[in-house]
């Protein structure tokens, strides 16, 4: 009855045993540590650069903790931020301006831990200090930037369908196209109209001038306001990503207003230069026509810029940009015929046209691809135009690694803002003050749990000793699965992990009292446990999915601190059904469940009431004597009524009879008489039904 098989044991041993695991790295705590990377791509971080860094390090006799190469950028680690300070002005001035140095924080998890990919729990910022930005989408700018672009593409598409017009203007969230006649203006209308969806047209004569007005649709705006704020997001969150700060917090909060949290960052300064980086492409032809030897000694032509090419070879470059990164839609790395690594580019309709046009005309010659980043740029490429490219797609390759490549396709994807971004609030949280709240929350969770187990242990003696052992396994999953998940906690986040032992704990009373109850009732201890487990799971199961439901709408509807808040409560409420339902059942049955005689159940005093005589309404209980009761049927049919007071009197010295009512009968025995009881009433009911049975 009370048994698991062993594959029951496996799974709660292997559940611990990963939880243990996970949970681990979390005790280790953190070092402060420097994260050195490039600020362009076509500067690498490589062994020569680590060497670099140490031997730096090592003249000026700052001791470290260790010093990686991990993903593109050097971390070093050191005893304390001391070291760590000047460790950073050390490689500022030794380094210069081709790197970021930024302060960070690593784990100190053993390297098998790691290995395994046990890794603690990302830190929030509230708890690991960093640095905070709110920051405003200017929607005005969003829109004169759509204009702006809406205006080339109408000029591109009037002049390819030869309609004639005298001027396009923008005013106030609108275009105004000018012409001279009706024809026209009807002409360019019907071809608006068909390629522009997104505006609404109108038109207006003034002076004998023919306008046709192109306002954006106000749906269409919303739609532009609610893009552009989530292509800042993806922008700023690759641009975040490409540095590896560890778990950067960036959301949305509001219609127009996008935070973004830089966790173990401590520079501001260097935090702003974190969003400020973009890369964007621009298309320029080659200038073979003037003297590369006399650029280099400095005249340089006018209309021309010189330019290194990657791997250091000079080039010369036009000034005239053909075509921009704004019309890339799409960007990932690959590999050209050669086998190659290459970057493959999508353009939009219009950069599709023209690219094609470009190469049309430009056929043997050679065209340059550089890539913007920093206000610095870069000759990726300058192939030679061997014919005409349409399609929309276009290749970049040449003298990069797959590193590169696959860099060179993420910033390109990132480009630039979709709209202009106003810092409007930001400010610092120093370690000392996240190390001080880790401190209060881990009381906070200790002291609690400490004071649940006493009352537990206090009332229920040893099933009170399981059900806290159930809840310190409650916790250790929870912890772990967190890990696991590499999810951040915050501040609120602590919080639900200390309302989820005072929550968890409710489950094992429910079923501590439910066995209580089955020993009332006269069930034998091992039939009270199966019991008790059983019918104490549907109230267990009713209770959390409500709380459940609440706690996924928290996460649905809430931002910030509130989904923070709102996944531990319900990672919590899933630990905590396994737990108390699974474990601690394993746990009493690995005890109990083989004991062939089981006396009682060690579950704290049961409060057994013998109901002796019933005078005024009142019951004189006896506690020395163990009693139950039973109820029992004997409604008669029609009406008549079966007369009980023989069967009171042949047991009156061992249990306590009542009628209730006509519908039942309410035994009360000592343990063991309770069944001749039960035995004399249906002997009476069925000597009854046989005799009334005669006289029909």
């Amino acid at each position: 009855m009370n048994r698991y098989a062993l594959w029951q044991y496996l799974i709660i041993a292997v559940s611990l045993l990963l939880g243990l695991l996970y949970t681990l790295p979390n005790f280790y705590g953190e070092s402060p540590a420097i994260q050195i990377s490039p600020i362009r791509i076509s500067t690498s971080s490589d062994t020569a650069l680590l060497q670099r860094v140490e031997d730096t390090l090592k003249q000026a006799n700052l001791e470290m903790n260790g010093i990686i190469l991990e993903e593109g950028s050097i971390k070093v680690r050191f005893a304390d931020t001391d070291l760590q300070m000047k460790a950073k002005d050390l490689l500022e001035s030794a380094l210069g301006n081709e790197y970021i140095i930024a302060l960070n924080l690593l784990p100190n998890s053993p390297q098998w831990l790691t290995n395994l990919g046990a890794l603690p729990m990302y830190l929030g910022l509230d708890l690991r200090g960093g640095v905070h930005f709110m920051l405003a989408v200017d929607m005005e700018g969003a829109i004169e930037k759509s204009l702006d672009r809406y205006s080339i593409d109408i000029r591109s598409t009037l002049r390819e369908k030869r309609i004639s017009y005298t001027g396009l203007e923008k005013q106030a969230k609108k275009l105004v196209i000018k012409f001279r006649d009706v024809e026209s203006r009807s002409k360019a209308e019907a071809e608006l109209k068909s390629n522009f969806a997104d505006f609404a047209l109108s038109t207006e004569d003034v002076e004998n001038r023919y306008h046709l007005i192109a306002a954006i649709k106000p749906e269409v705006q919303i739609r532009m306001q609610d893009s552009a704020v989530m292509q800042n997001i993806t922008t700023l969150r690759n641009r975040v990503n490409e540095l590896g700060v560890a778990e950067p917090i960036i959301q949305k909060a509001g219609a127009d207003r996008v935070i973004v949290q830089l966790p173990g960052v401590q520079d501001t300064a260097k935090a702003k230069d974190i969003l400020g980086r973009t890369a964007t492409l621009e298309v320029r032809m080659v200038d073979d026509e003037h003297d590369l030897d006399a650029a280099l000694r400095g005249r340089v032509p006018v209309g021309t810029e010189l330019h290194q090419e990657r791997g250091g070879s000079p080039i010369l470059v036009k000034k005239q940009v053909l075509l921009t990164g704004e019309r890339i839609t799409d960007a990932q790395p690959g590999f050209d015929k050669d086998n190659q690594p290459a970057v493959h580019i999508s353009l939009d309709n219009n950069g599709s046209r023209i690219f094609k046009q470009l190469t049309r005309e430009n056929v043997g010659r050679r065209m340059a691809i550089l890539l913007i980043e920093k206000n610095t740029a870069e000759v990726v490429t300058a192939p030679v135009i061997r014919e005409e490219i349409g399609g929309g797609r276009v290749q970049i390759s040449g003298r990069m690694t797959s590193l590169e490549a696959r860099d060179v396709a993420l910033l390109l994807r990132a480009g630039a803002l979709a709209a202009p971004m106003d810092i409007i609030e930001e400010r610092t949280v120093g370690p000392s003050l996240g190390a001080d709240n880790i401190a209060r929350g881990f009381n906070s969770t200790l002291y609690g749990f400490l004071a649940v187990a006493i009352f537990i242990i206090a009332y229920y003696t040893a099933f009170g000793v399981i059900s806290s052992i159930a809840l310190g396994f409650n916790l250790l999953l929870l912890v772990g699965l967190l890990s696991l998940m590499q999810a951040t906690l915050t501040l609120p986040g602590m919080a639900a992990l200390a309302l989820t032992v005072g929550m968890a704990i409710d489950a094992n009373v429910l079923i501590n009292e439910r066995i209580r109850d089955e020993l009332r009732a006269g069930a034998s201890p091992q039939l009270a446990i199966h019991a008790g487990y059983e019918r104490a799971f549907g109230t267990i199961l009713d209770s959390n999915i409500t709380t459940l439901i609440a706690g996924i709408a928290l996460f649905a509807f809430g931002s910030g601190p509130v989904k923070g808040f709102a996944v531990v409560l319900c990672l919590g409420i899933l630990t905590s059904v396994f737990t108390a339902i699974f474990v601690s059942r394993g746990m009493v049955n690995f005890m109990y469940g083989n004991l062939r005689k089981l006396d009682n159940v060690p579950i704290g005093v049961v409060w057994i009431p013998k109901h002796d005589s019933l005078v005024n309404g009142e019951i004189d209980l006896f506690p020395e004597n163990e009693v139950t009761e039973t109820t029992i049927s004997t409604k008669p049919k029609r009406s008549e009524q079966i007369d009980v007071s023989d069967v009171k009197t042949d047991i009156v010295s061992q249990a306590s009879v009542m009628v209730q009512d006509e519908s039942s009968t309410k035994i009360s025995a000592k343990v063991g008489t309770t069944s001749k009881a039960i035995d004399k009433v249906k002997s009476k009911r069925k000597s009854a039904d046989v005799k009334k049975n005669r006289q029909q």
